[in-house]
């Protein structure tokens, strides 16, 4: 299937490792012009430098003028976006009791307002161009939230709430805007979780991870580029009547419609 991606421009946030990584080589290897980013401005350049075209740019979105910037270096390098990748580490674990103000202030930086700034300066062109993919990579706790993992579960809920809003303010002018939800991929954001349930339970992380198996009906955690592959359909021509969803890959973890 042709996805339509090629000569698109798509920006793709906190892509040297992960899922956001993991999302920029498959769009790069559809044919889109693919602006990868993060802190590491080195890894960055150098995992661009391997694509077919794209470039590395080092950036803070946490900072209050990250998300300016990196616009900034998306137009300089290729034009404005037509692809908008949300995409960023999670808040620490924990639980819901005892958070403090401090706590959720920082978990809301980095999990909904960084993205509201993104997408206010990248929305106004694909809407006067008639043609915008916007996708949040979200987290199956949208869904179901995950135990331990209250500051996620709140930050990531209200981003999806804000989306499911915008989607239907900018559908008529060709933009969709969708979440994909991730359960168990084997990541270091996976296996940072892992390792936090299994110093709260006094588990060993093998024990840990074999509960969590047996959890997934697929019986395996998911691979990066299964995720990727979901997310470069939802971005592309093809998914042009798909907006305002949240769609899970996690190998059937949440059992619910």
């Amino acid at each position: 299937m042709d996805l339509g991606l090629s000569g698109r421009t798509a920006l793709v946030c906190s892509s040297t490792s992960g899922l956001g990584e993991a999302i920029a080589r498959t769009l790069a290897a559809e044919g889109a012009r693919t602006v990868v980013c993060g802190r590491r401005g080195e890894l960055a350049r150098r995992i661009a430098a391997r694509l077919p075209a794209a470039a590395g740019v080092e950036v803070d979105l946490l900072a209050e003028d990250g998300p300016a910037r990196l616009l900034e270096a998306t137009v300089a390098a290729f034009g404005p976006p037509d692809v908008l990748v949300l995409n960023g580490p999670g808040p620490k674990p924990g639980p819901a009791s005892g958070l403090g103000l401090a706590e959720v202030d920082a978990a809301l930086d980095a999990t909904l307002r960084q993205q509201l700034r993104l997408v206010a300066l990248a929305l106004p062109a694909m809407r006067e161009r008639g043609w915008g993919r916007i996708l949040a990579v979200g987290s199956s706790g949208i869904a179901a939230p995950i135990p331990d993992l209250a500051l996620s579960n709140l930050g990531r809920a209200a981003l999806a709430g804000y989306l499911k809003t915008l989607a239907a303010e900018v559908a008529a002018d060709g933009v969709t805007v969708n979440l994909l939800l991730p359960g168990r991929v084997e990541t270091e954001r996976t296996t940072a979780i892992d390792t936090a349930n299994a110093e709260r339970t006094g588990r060993s992380l093998a024990e840990v991870r074999r509960a969590s198996l047996a959890a997934i009906p697929a019986g395996r955690y998911g691979r990066p580029a299964e995720f990727a592959a979901a997310a470069a359909f939802l971005c592309s021509e093809q998914a042009s009547y798909i907006t305002g969803t949240a769609m899970r890959c996690d190998g059937g973890y949440v059992r619910s419609l």
